[in-house]
Parts: structure tokens; C-alpha cells; sequence
């Protein structure tokens, strides 16, 4: 089968048909996409500091620009460790009551050198169980997602979480990561980060963007989407988590068009 059928056949998968195909390169660059929205640099969206995490979405769309500094890490051990030393400190962590009930740490997985990252709220039961980022339903969209932009988990991309263990209310049930529980496994996504060096990081959903960009809790995944948002000097780019888009079958067609965004944004990176 060759690439383009490949790629047809992950967005029929998803629902999607013909608007998920890319047109040609040109000239070494990739072309307009469909389905992706004229952007506009407007003002950038206010930075202030998160008080709590919100799932939800609203409907309306704005588009901007934020620039951002990463937030210096409370633990400045974690900011000079290697891969195995991170590795192992997250293991035995008990930085937020998070440790009490999980199976497992979720570190993250993929080519530790990608250039493409990544990043969702927090593991689910299956991924509890299974050690992995990004398994079951929501990771088969993700796998496709990834898929029909010409990548493929594990080769020039990695996947990790805001926080590390998974998060569940009082019936044991899946649940967004707390403010709390989110600043105590900041640093650790911070030190794969800088140890990663991606040239582009693609935040998912609401609780990844707002834990990246450190802004009001209020704001809407729709206000992020269709805008070059910036971790220090690299390119963010929000749009909604596979789980979500599970829920929500009409948003995938929003989602393609963040990542045909996102895909511009990589070629033009330095």
C-alpha cells in the first residue's frame, strides 16, 4: 500500500474522507491545506496564572498569538537529571496524593530526540494498567491522527502527559488533573522537554494547553485553536484530545485543520 493510500485509509477510518488528505509539496514546503482557516495575527491572548483546570469547551473560536516563558521548575534537581534519572525519580514520586491509587507512573514513550511532541492531561485506566501514554480508543485516533500527517508513534514523535499518574474522582473514575497535582508533575514534563528539544509541540486539550501556557482557566480550547501559541522559542499548537473527539465526532474536521496548522508551522520553524 503506498503512503497516500495509507493515509486515505486512516482518515476513512476516522471519519474524516477526502478532507484529511494533504495536497502536494511545492518547492520543499508544504501548500495550503483544506479544510485549514485563513490565520490572522492578532493581539495575544492575556497570561494569567491558573487557579484551577476546566474541561470543558466553549464553542466560540479567536485566534491569536501567545508568547510564553516556561515556568522555572520547583525542583531544580530535576532540571539537570538524564533520562534515566528522570525516569526513576517519576517511578517512585510522591510529589501529590496522585501515588496513593495509581497502578503505575505513565512517563511517556517515543524517540527521545523527536521533533514532534506530543502532549495530553493524564493517563486513563488503560493507560494506568499498561504503563503507556495514549493506549486504547483515544490512542488508535491518536495513532491515525498522527497517521494521516505522514508520522507514526515511536519515529520522530513523542507522546507524554501533564501529570504522570492517573487521576480519579471518589467512584474511581477518570477525571482532569487538579491544579495541584498538575504543578507537582510540571517539572518532570519540563525536564523531557528540554532534553526532547522538539522543534513543535502540539498541545491536546484543554488541560495540556492551559498547564503549557500557564493562562487563565477560563479560556476555551476554541479561543486557542487557529494560532502559533509559544513555550520559550517553540511553536504550540492547541487543538482538542482524541478522547474528546471521541465524544464529539463533529469537531475532528476543527482538528484536521489545527494540525494542517501545525504542520505549517513545523516547516517553517527553525
Amino acid at each position: 500500500m503506498t503512503d497516500s493510500a495509507r493515509r486515505v485509509a486512516f482518515l476513512q477510518e476516522m471519519g474524516l474522507g477526502p478532507i484529511w488528505s494533504r495536497r502536494d509539496i511545492v518547492s520543499g514546503t508544504v501548500s495550503e491545506f483544506q479544510e485549514a482557516p485563513a490565520l490572522e495575527q492578532v493581539q495575544p491572548v492575556p497570561s494569567v496564572p491558573a487557579t484551577a483546570l476546566i474541561p470543558t469547551a466553549d464553542a466560540v473560536q479567536e485566534q491569536s498569538v501567545v508568547q510564553v516563558t516556561p515556568r522555572v521548575s520547583v525542583d531544580a534537581s530535576v532540571q539537570h537529571m538524564d533520562w534515566l534519572q528522570l525516569q526513576s525519580a517519576v517511578s517512585g514520586c510522591r510529589q501529590c496524593t496522585l501515588c496513593h491509587s495509581r497502578t503505575q507512573t505513565v512517563f511517556g514513550t517515543g524517540d527521545q530526540k523527536a521533533r514532534w511532541l506530543f502532549v495530553g492531561e493524564g493517563p486513563g485506566r488503560n493507560e494506568d494498567i499498561q504503563g503507556e501514554p495514549f493506549v486504547g480508543p483515544a490512542g488508535k485516533l491518536l495513532d491515525n491522527m498522527m497517521g494521516a500527517m505522514g508520522l507514526k508513534r515511536g519515529e520522530n514523535t513523542y507522546i507524554a502527559n501533564i501529570v504522570k499518574c492517573r487521576p480519579t474522582d471518589g467512584n474511581r473514575k477518570d477525571r482532569p488533573p487538579a491544579l495541584d497535582e498538575a504543578t507537582a508533575c510540571m517539572p518532570y514534563l519540563e525536564r523531557q522537554i528540554a532534553l526532547i528539544d522538539p522543534t513543535i509541540i502540539v498541545a491536546l486539550g484543554k488541560t495540556a494547553a492551559l498547564s503549557l501556557l500557564k493562562l487563565d482557566p477560563a479560556t476555551p480550547v476554541s479561543r486557542l485553536r487557529g494560532s502559533v501559541h509559544r513555550y520559550g522559542d517553540k511553536p504550540v499548537i492547541v487543538t482538542y484530545h482524541p478522547a474528546y473527539l471521541l465524544r464529539n465526532l463533529a469537531d475532528k474536521g476543527k482538528t484536521w485543520a489545527d494540525l494542517c496548522l501545525a504542520m505549517r508551522s513545523f516547516e517553517t520553524a527553525d
